[in-house]
């Protein structure tokens, strides 16, 4: 079992910037994917940035391309979303995912094992 905690969300206006962190204990002796994903008020959750277990490969939403970055401090075992040039679209709940269930990087939520509390963005026009 993996746990998950998340940390960093808050409230920016449009343009403003976040950094979010996935803290990852437990079962965390080899290396896991993991991925961020977001909830909107009356929305399906979306996959936002995966990486895969290496570090190697990463894979984002469109809708973030160019404005979020992933990154992972193996050490710590935490995961990092910064998050520029923030939109008041990205406004959701930000939920932190881990452990693959397939062999190919997606951002389909069913595809990860283990799932975080999340943490609210807003961002205001």
């Amino acid at each position: 079992q993996v746990q998950l905690v998340e940390s960093g969300g808050g409230s920016v206006q449009a343009g403003g910037s976040l950094r979010l962190s996935c803290e990852a204990s437990g079962d965390t002796h080899s290396p896991i994917c993991m991925a961020w994903f977001r909830q909107g008020p009356g929305n399906e959750r979306e996959g936002v940035a995966a990486i895969d277990s290496d570090g190697f490969v990463q894979k984002y939403a469109d809708s973030v391309k160019g404005r979020f970055t992933l990154s992972k401090d193996s050490a710590k075992n935490t995961l990092y979303l910064q998050m520029n040039s923030l939109e008041p679209e990205d406004t959701a709940m930000y939920y932190c995912a881990a452990g693959c269930t397939v062999p190919i990087l997606t951002l389909i939520a069913p595809d990860f094992r283990f799932w975080g509390q999340g943490t609210q963005v807003t961002v205001s026009s």
